[in-house]
Protein backbone atom coordinates (compact mmCIF):
# COMPACT_ATOMS: atom_id res chain seq x y z
CA UNK A 1 0.00 0.00 0.00
CA UNK A 2 1.37 3.40 -0.99
CA UNK A 3 2.25 5.86 1.76
CA UNK A 4 -0.10 8.87 2.09
CA UNK A 5 0.93 11.92 0.08
CA UNK A 6 3.00 14.62 1.73
CA UNK A 7 0.88 17.65 2.59
CA UNK A 8 3.78 19.69 4.01
CA UNK A 9 7.40 19.37 2.90
CA UNK A 10 10.25 21.24 4.61
CA UNK A 11 13.87 21.13 3.50
CA UNK A 12 16.46 23.11 5.42
CA UNK A 13 13.62 25.33 6.57
CA UNK A 14 14.39 28.39 8.67
CA UNK A 15 12.15 30.94 10.36
CA UNK A 16 12.94 34.58 11.03
CA UNK A 17 11.02 37.32 12.77
CA UNK A 18 11.83 41.02 12.49
CA UNK A 19 15.08 40.19 10.72
CA UNK A 20 16.16 37.89 13.54
CA UNK A 21 16.67 34.16 13.00
CA UNK A 22 14.33 32.12 15.21
CA UNK A 23 15.09 28.55 14.18
CA UNK A 24 16.71 26.78 11.23
CA UNK A 25 17.70 23.47 9.67
CA UNK A 26 14.27 21.82 9.77
CA UNK A 27 13.76 18.81 7.47
CA UNK A 28 10.44 16.99 7.64
CA UNK A 29 7.35 15.83 5.78
CA UNK A 30 3.83 15.81 7.23
CA UNK A 31 1.57 13.39 5.42
CA UNK A 32 -2.13 13.24 4.73
CA UNK A 33 -4.12 12.26 7.81
CA UNK A 34 -1.32 12.90 10.33
CA UNK A 35 -1.93 14.71 13.60
CA UNK A 36 1.19 16.65 14.63
CA UNK A 37 1.55 18.70 17.82
CA UNK A 38 4.00 21.62 17.74
CA UNK A 39 5.53 22.10 21.20
CA UNK A 40 8.12 24.37 22.74
CA UNK A 41 8.56 27.40 24.98
CA UNK A 42 7.02 30.81 24.33
CA UNK A 43 8.94 32.76 21.71
CA UNK A 44 10.48 29.65 20.14
CA UNK A 45 8.72 30.19 16.79
CA UNK A 46 5.77 27.78 16.94
CA UNK A 47 3.19 30.27 15.65
CA UNK A 48 5.72 31.45 13.05
CA UNK A 49 5.58 27.99 11.49
CA UNK A 50 1.81 28.31 11.08
CA UNK A 51 2.15 31.77 9.57
CA UNK A 52 4.61 30.46 7.00
CA UNK A 53 2.25 27.60 6.12
CA UNK A 54 -0.56 30.15 5.65
CA UNK A 55 1.58 32.28 3.34
CA UNK A 56 1.43 35.17 5.80
CA UNK A 57 5.15 35.23 6.49
CA UNK A 58 8.03 34.42 4.14
CA UNK A 59 10.36 31.59 5.00
CA UNK A 60 13.62 32.66 6.57
CA UNK A 61 15.59 30.15 4.50
CA UNK A 62 15.33 26.74 2.88
CA UNK A 63 12.19 25.45 1.19
CA UNK A 64 8.59 24.97 2.30
CA UNK A 65 5.87 23.41 0.16
CA UNK A 66 2.19 22.91 1.00
CA UNK A 67 0.20 20.59 -1.27
CA UNK A 68 3.22 20.58 -3.59
CA UNK A 69 3.44 24.36 -4.02
CA UNK A 70 4.77 27.40 -2.21
CA UNK A 71 2.40 28.58 0.52
CA UNK A 72 -0.16 31.17 -0.56
CA UNK A 73 -2.62 33.34 1.28
CA UNK A 74 -6.29 32.47 1.39
CA UNK A 75 -6.08 28.81 0.39
CA UNK A 76 -9.47 27.11 0.74
CA UNK A 77 -7.58 23.85 1.40
CA UNK A 78 -6.41 25.18 4.77
CA UNK A 79 -8.59 25.77 7.82
CA UNK A 80 -7.11 27.96 10.53
CA UNK A 81 -7.97 28.55 14.17
CA UNK A 82 -5.92 31.50 15.50
CA UNK A 83 -4.95 32.04 19.09
CA UNK A 84 -7.97 32.73 21.27
CA UNK A 85 -8.99 36.34 21.61
CA UNK A 86 -11.66 38.07 23.62
CA UNK A 87 -15.05 39.12 22.31
CA UNK A 88 -17.00 42.14 23.51
CA UNK A 89 -19.85 40.78 25.60
CA UNK A 90 -22.16 43.28 23.88
CA UNK A 91 -21.15 42.28 20.35
CA UNK A 92 -24.20 41.32 18.30
CA UNK A 93 -22.49 38.56 16.30
CA UNK A 94 -24.11 35.17 16.89
CA UNK A 95 -22.51 31.76 16.82
CA UNK A 96 -23.86 30.93 13.37
CA UNK A 97 -22.65 34.30 12.03
CA UNK A 98 -19.13 33.61 13.27
CA UNK A 99 -19.05 30.18 11.65
CA UNK A 100 -20.46 31.60 8.41
CA UNK A 101 -17.48 33.93 8.10
CA UNK A 102 -15.49 30.85 7.10
CA UNK A 103 -17.46 30.86 3.84
CA UNK A 104 -18.08 34.47 2.93
CA UNK A 105 -16.10 36.85 5.03
CA UNK A 106 -13.30 35.17 6.91
CA UNK A 107 -9.89 36.10 5.61
CA UNK A 108 -8.62 32.50 5.81
CA UNK A 109 -11.60 31.13 3.90
CA UNK A 110 -13.24 31.92 0.59
CA UNK A 111 -16.48 33.17 -0.88
CA UNK A 112 -18.57 30.34 -2.27
CA UNK A 113 -19.46 31.45 -5.84
CA UNK A 114 -23.20 31.45 -6.42
CA UNK A 115 -23.92 29.96 -2.99
CA UNK A 116 -27.54 30.26 -1.95
CA UNK A 117 -28.50 31.35 1.53
CA UNK A 118 -30.00 27.90 2.14
CA UNK A 119 -26.82 26.14 1.10
CA UNK A 120 -24.70 28.33 3.35
CA UNK A 121 -27.11 27.80 6.23
CA UNK A 122 -26.94 24.04 5.76
CA UNK A 123 -23.13 24.05 5.75
CA UNK A 124 -22.97 26.17 8.89
CA UNK A 125 -25.55 23.99 10.68
CA UNK A 126 -23.64 20.84 9.73
CA UNK A 127 -20.36 22.09 11.20
CA UNK A 128 -22.02 23.46 14.32
CA UNK A 129 -23.44 20.00 14.90
CA UNK A 130 -20.11 18.31 14.13
CA UNK A 131 -18.32 20.24 16.88
CA UNK A 132 -21.17 19.95 19.38
CA UNK A 133 -22.05 23.64 19.19
CA UNK A 134 -25.53 23.63 17.64
CA UNK A 135 -27.01 25.16 20.80
CA UNK A 136 -24.73 28.21 20.42
CA UNK A 137 -26.02 29.12 16.95
CA UNK A 138 -28.25 31.96 18.11
CA UNK A 139 -26.26 33.03 21.16
CA UNK A 140 -24.01 36.08 21.22
CA UNK A 141 -20.38 35.03 20.96
CA UNK A 142 -19.22 37.43 23.66
CA UNK A 143 -21.44 35.71 26.20
CA UNK A 144 -19.98 32.25 25.65
CA UNK A 145 -17.20 30.58 27.61
CA UNK A 146 -13.72 30.12 26.21
CA UNK A 147 -14.37 26.46 25.42
CA UNK A 148 -17.66 27.26 23.69
CA UNK A 149 -16.00 29.93 21.54
CA UNK A 150 -13.22 27.51 20.61
CA UNK A 151 -15.82 25.09 19.27
CA UNK A 152 -17.29 27.87 17.12
CA UNK A 153 -13.86 28.82 15.79
CA UNK A 154 -13.19 25.18 14.99
CA UNK A 155 -16.49 24.99 13.09
CA UNK A 156 -15.55 28.18 11.23
CA UNK A 157 -12.25 26.59 10.15
CA UNK A 158 -14.03 23.41 9.00
CA UNK A 159 -16.93 24.94 7.09
CA UNK A 160 -14.86 25.41 3.90
CA UNK A 161 -14.07 21.66 3.94
CA UNK A 162 -10.25 22.01 4.16
CA UNK A 163 -7.72 19.21 3.87
CA UNK A 164 -5.22 20.78 6.30
CA UNK A 165 -6.22 22.17 9.70
CA UNK A 166 -3.90 24.56 11.55
CA UNK A 167 -4.69 25.36 15.18
CA UNK A 168 -2.75 27.86 17.27
CA UNK A 169 -3.03 26.95 20.95
CA UNK A 170 -6.70 25.90 20.91
CA UNK A 171 -6.33 24.39 24.40
CA UNK A 172 -5.00 27.57 26.02
CA UNK A 173 -7.10 29.04 28.83
CA UNK A 174 -9.23 25.89 29.11
CA UNK A 175 -9.48 23.79 32.25
CA UNK A 176 -8.06 20.27 32.18
CA UNK A 177 -11.40 18.60 31.50
CA UNK A 178 -12.13 20.99 28.62
CA UNK A 179 -8.63 20.49 27.20
CA UNK A 180 -9.14 16.74 27.05
CA UNK A 181 -12.61 17.11 25.51
CA UNK A 182 -11.36 19.55 22.85
CA UNK A 183 -8.40 17.31 21.98
CA UNK A 184 -10.67 14.29 21.57
CA UNK A 185 -13.10 16.32 19.45
CA UNK A 186 -10.36 17.51 17.10
CA UNK A 187 -8.96 13.99 16.85
CA UNK A 188 -12.37 12.48 16.04
CA UNK A 189 -13.07 15.10 13.36
CA UNK A 190 -9.63 14.61 11.84
CA UNK A 191 -10.05 10.84 11.61
CA UNK A 192 -13.57 11.09 10.19
CA UNK A 193 -12.56 13.59 7.50
CA UNK A 194 -8.98 12.35 6.92
CA UNK A 195 -7.70 15.79 7.84
CA UNK A 196 -4.07 16.60 8.38
CA UNK A 197 -3.77 18.52 11.67
CA UNK A 198 -0.92 20.73 12.90
CA UNK A 199 -1.70 21.98 16.40
CA UNK A 200 0.42 24.34 18.49
CA UNK A 201 0.30 23.58 22.21
CA UNK A 202 2.26 23.98 25.43
CA UNK A 203 1.20 20.67 26.95
CA UNK A 204 1.57 17.27 25.34
CA UNK A 205 -0.55 15.41 27.87
CA UNK A 206 -4.11 16.28 26.71
CA UNK A 207 -3.09 15.30 23.17
CA UNK A 208 -1.43 11.95 23.89
CA UNK A 209 -4.37 9.84 22.69
CA UNK A 210 -4.87 11.62 19.37
CA UNK A 211 -1.52 12.72 17.97
CA UNK A 212 0.86 10.82 15.73
CA UNK A 213 4.01 12.91 16.00
CA UNK A 214 5.53 15.85 17.85
CA UNK A 215 7.43 18.78 16.34
CA UNK A 216 9.44 20.31 19.18
CA UNK A 217 10.93 23.77 18.61
CA UNK A 218 13.42 25.17 21.11
CA UNK A 219 16.83 26.80 21.25
CA UNK A 220 16.82 27.61 17.54
CA UNK A 221 16.38 23.98 16.50
CA UNK A 222 13.59 21.61 15.52
CA UNK A 223 13.09 17.90 16.28
CA UNK A 224 10.19 15.87 14.88
CA UNK A 225 9.12 12.30 15.53
CA UNK A 226 6.86 10.26 17.77
CA UNK A 227 6.59 11.41 21.41
CA UNK A 228 8.80 8.48 22.43
CA UNK A 229 11.45 9.63 19.96
CA UNK A 230 11.34 13.38 20.68
CA UNK A 231 10.12 13.97 24.22
CA UNK A 232 13.19 12.45 25.83
CA UNK A 233 15.97 13.79 28.02
CA UNK A 234 18.71 13.53 25.35
CA UNK A 235 16.69 15.23 22.59
CA UNK A 236 15.38 18.06 24.76
CA UNK A 237 18.81 18.54 26.35
CA UNK A 238 20.25 19.00 22.85
CA UNK A 239 17.55 21.49 21.84
CA UNK A 240 17.72 23.55 25.01
CA UNK A 241 21.46 23.28 25.41
CA UNK A 242 20.98 22.35 29.05
CA UNK A 243 20.45 19.12 31.00
CA UNK A 244 16.81 18.05 30.84
CA UNK A 245 15.13 15.02 32.38
CA UNK A 246 11.73 13.77 31.22
CA UNK A 247 9.61 12.05 33.86
CA UNK A 248 6.62 9.80 33.14
CA UNK A 249 3.94 9.08 35.74
CA UNK A 250 1.79 5.96 36.14
CA UNK A 251 -0.82 7.34 33.70
CA UNK A 252 1.74 7.95 30.95
CA UNK A 253 1.81 11.72 31.40
CA UNK A 254 5.18 13.36 30.77
CA UNK A 255 6.87 16.14 32.70
CA UNK A 256 10.18 17.88 32.07
CA UNK A 257 12.59 18.61 34.90
CA UNK A 258 15.87 20.48 34.91
CA UNK A 259 14.78 23.69 33.18
CA UNK A 260 13.94 26.94 34.81
CA UNK A 261 10.14 26.81 34.85
CA UNK A 262 9.69 30.22 33.24
CA UNK A 263 11.91 29.22 30.31
CA UNK A 264 9.94 26.02 29.73
CA UNK A 265 6.26 27.01 29.90
CA UNK A 266 5.91 30.46 31.44
CA UNK A 267 2.13 30.71 31.25
CA UNK A 268 1.13 27.18 32.17
CA UNK A 269 -1.29 27.11 35.08
CA UNK A 270 -0.18 23.78 36.55
CA UNK A 271 3.30 24.36 37.92
CA UNK A 272 5.68 22.74 40.32
CA UNK A 273 9.13 23.95 41.17
CA UNK A 274 11.57 22.89 38.48
CA UNK A 275 9.00 20.70 36.73
CA UNK A 276 6.71 21.51 33.80
CA UNK A 277 4.14 19.50 31.91
CA UNK A 278 4.94 18.29 28.41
Amino acid sequence: MDAPAAVVEARGLAAAYGGRAVWSGADFDIRQGEFVAVLGPNGAGKSTLLKMLLGLQPVGGGELRVFGSSPRRGSADIGYVPQAHGFDSDAAIRGSDLVGLGLDGHRWGFRLPGATTDRKRDRVARELSAVGAAEYATRRVGQLSGGERQRLLLAQALVSEPSLLLLDEPLANLDLRSQAAMAELIGDIARTNRLTVILVAHDLNPLRRVLDRVCYIAGGGVAIGTPDEVVTGPVLSRLYGAPVEVLTDSQGRRFVAGLEEEAAHPHHEHRASGVARL
